[in-house]
């Protein structure tokens, strides 16, 4: 083994957790937000009742998130494609002739020149894109808007032997769109942000290396 064998191993185990530590810091900033608990300025004199009058009651049949800390589920049906075609066709010719007058020195004789030049391209290309991505995903909301709108984030963190998996979710739900059993559908948030990440080995093996980047980046071809 060659002494630069060590190095690149350590190298590559260094870029490793340096992808989980850039996620785990990103993961961060969406942390759920939890209610804060209100002030209680007053001191309500008891009613004899056994449950509050303003909480919801034990057999309440609407259990769908409305206030900040509430868990929603959001169920992915994002399913996008596309396709592009293009074509460019450019063609140009020119044409030019000059006579030479007669009586010229050096023994030229009368004569027609001629000169052209033509030049044509043509290129074409087509773009085809699919992404699909299914599965539940639990979230809490972080906001009540003014129009009472419920602004959600979650996220999900996989992790198994090859890396660390994060699916994250930030949107604005409509209440109405809430099912009854507390689950909405994703394309039915505005403003979603939809993220499928990974970090590790098996995610860093399937990205191209900066220096790879930098190349075709430069390359005129």
């Amino acid at each position: 083994m060659t002494r630069s064998t060590p190095l690149a191993m350590l190298a590559a185990l260094s870029l490793a957790a340096c992808s989980e530590t850039v996620q785990d810091r990103i993961a961060a900033d969406w942390a759920p937000v939890y209610p804060v608990p209100a002030i209680e300025t007053t001191r309500q004199m008891p009613t004899g009742a056994i449950y509050s009058e303003t909480a919801p009651g034990l057999f309440a049949a609407d259990r769908r998130a409305a206030q900040v800390g509430d868990i929603l589920t959001v169920d992915f049906t994002e399913r996008f494609s596309g396709r592009d075609v293009q074509g460019t066709s450019l063609s140009r010719s020119d044409a030019s002739s000059i006579t030479l007058p007669s009586g010229l020195p050096f023994g030229i004789n009368d004569a027609d020149l001629t000169m052209g030049a033509e030049r044509s391209f043509s290129g074409s290309g087509t773009t085809t894109q699919s992404n699909s991505l299914t599965g539940r995903v639990s979230v809490t909301v972080v906001r009540v808007l003014p129009g009472g709108n419920l602004e959600v984030q979650g996220q999900r963190r996989l992790t198994m032997t090859s890396g660390v998996e994060y699916v994250r979710l930030r949107g604005v739900v409509r209440p109405s769109d809430i099912s009854p059993d507390n689950v909405v559908r994703s394309d039915r948030l505005a403003h979603a942000e939809i993220e499928y990440v990974g970090a590790g080995p098996a995610s860093d093996a399937a990205r191209q290396g900066w220096m790879r980047r930098l190349v075709d980046t430069a390359s005129p071809l």
